[in-house]
């Protein structure tokens, strides 16, 4: 056997696509053979040696590969087997033959209802009395008769006659608007707001107001006061009994006794003359005094104290000049004269007489039509009517096409098709056929290892 160095996975060896080694989830351990000895597991549990796995009783799947030639025939041509088909029998409707005698046209409602006599329904109303009168007879209505017409005199005319006189010149009727607006000259508003100048009065106040002047003084009227009446405390007794004690006097029965035990007074110098359990855990015993820590005696220090500070020390006072402010020195006058008033823009801008602007019209240029009007308008006048041409239809006509040379069935598919040979994956098999297991990666690849061999150049 000639044995090729380099190994296939069984990724590589699939050619169909559909095999991939089965990957494993997580990439723990690698296969190297190398154990751990520093972990508790190995410690408690030792390894044993190589155990071979329990051989499967399943049988191989062996391919026999079959060397004849296909036939090309399937179960369903082999096992099936065409029949006759056989029209079905169309059923024929049996000749109607009408049934011999005369038919009973009897029915439950006349068997069950029998008919009966009906006279006729007597009229209510009474009848009509003919009167013949001899006479002419009067038509005339009661409206005719009751409502006389009123000669009613026709309303005159209140608006004034106007003759019309046709114009003499283009456009020469005035409008209804230039006939009734009158121009009116437009004269400015006066104001009637106060002027802003106060009028000081030279007089003093002599402190009349409108209130003083207008105000009457009247009289009050007198306050009745009613008396206070004396309290009169009653001579009758006070009944200090309520609803409840009036109501209800009690049940006669013997007085409820205390269950309480009698109470004996303790002194407060009464000596406790029982143990306790506290007592006789727990006995006195000496406690030391504590001991007093001694404050040693204060000694003034000998020597006059000295006052100065650091910064009286090492500070040296500077001669410094007062600022001069920057601001410039107001000079001020007292003026006793009265304000004047006057500012520069009063004096650059006086106030104008305002005046309302007059109505802007503008002239009328197209001058108005004169004359009759003829009834023909601009699209007549240039229209000009022309032949409608109907457009050919380029639709081709829905005729069957007929021939009368047979189908020849021949395809482009029948002619240049070669069919091929159907190749088998070896990858589909449990071992491929020409490969030898090597080894399993730690990543889950299957490695196989290539054979040359007479027997796999056939397959």
């Amino acid at each position: 056997l000639a044995l090729s160095m380099r190994s296939w996975c069984l990724c590589q060896i699939c050619t169909c696509g559909r095999h991939h080694c089965p990957h494993g989830t997580t990439k723990i351990y690698e296969n190297s053979g190398v154990s751990c000895p520093t972990t508790e597991y190995l410690e408690k549990y030792p390894m044993y040696g190589n155990v071979l796995p329990p051989q499967s009783l399943k049988p191989k799947e062996e391919v026999r590969a079959y060397r004849g030639k296909m036939e090309g025939i399937t179960t369903f041509k082999s096992d099936y087997r065409p029949y006759e088909i056989v029209k079905q029998p169309r059923h024929a409707p049996e000749e109607y033959k009408p049934k011999q005698g005369e038919i009973d046209l009897g029915t439950t409602y006349k068997r069950d209802f029998n008919s009966y006599k009906v006279q006729p329904v007597a009229i209510v109303r009474p009848l009509e009395r003919q009167q013949v009168k001899k006479g002419k007879l009067d038509t005339v209505p009661t409206y005719k008769d009751d409502y006389r017409v009123w000669d009613i005199q026709k309303s005159e005319f209140y608006k004034p006659e106007q003759t019309y006189y046709p114009p003499t010149v283009k456009f020469g009727n005035s409008t209804t608007f230039q006939d009734d607006y009158v121009p009116q000259e437009i004269k400015p508003r006066q104001s009637c707001k106060p002027s802003s100048a106060v009028k000081r009065s030279t007089a003093p106040f002599n402190g009349a107001t409108s209130h003083r002047l207008d105000y009457v003084p009247h009289q009050l009227e007198f306050k009745f006061a009613r008396p206070k009446e004396v309290y009169k405390p009653t001579h009758q007794p006070f009944e200090d009994l309520t609803t409840h004690r009036y109501d209800f006097q009690g049940l006669v029965g013997e007085a409820a006794k205390i269950c309480r035990p009698a109470y004996n007074r303790v002194a407060q110098n009464a000596h406790f003359e029982g143990s306790t359990e506290f007592r006789e855990s727990f006995q006195p015993w000496e406690i030391p005094p504590p001991e007093a820590k001694k404050v040693p005696e204060y000694v003034p220090p000998t020597g006059a104290m000295q006052c100065d500070s650091t910064s009286h020390l090492d500070y040296i006072p500077h001669q410094a000049k007062r600022v001069v402010p920057i601001r410039p020195v107001s000079h001020r006058r007292n003026n006793n004269f009265p304000f004047q008033g006057k500012s520069t823009t009063k004096e650059d801008f006086p106030a104008w007489e305002i005046c309302r602007q007059e109505l802007i019209k503008k002239q009328q240029q197209i001058p108005n039509p004169s004359g009759k009007f003829d009834g023909l308008s601009t699209f007549r006048s240039h229209y000009v009517p022309h032949a409608l041409i109907p457009t050919e239809s380029c639709k081709p006509l829905n005729v069957p096409f007929k021939s009368s040379s047979p189908f020849d069935d021949v395809t482009l598919y029948s002619t240049e098709y070669t069919p091929k040979k159907q190749e088998i994956c070896p990858a589909s098999y449990p071992s491929p056929p020409g490969y030898i297991f090597e080894n399993t990666n730690s990543r889950g690849h299957k490695f196989f290892r290539k054979v040359t061999t007479p027997t796999v150049k056939a397959f």
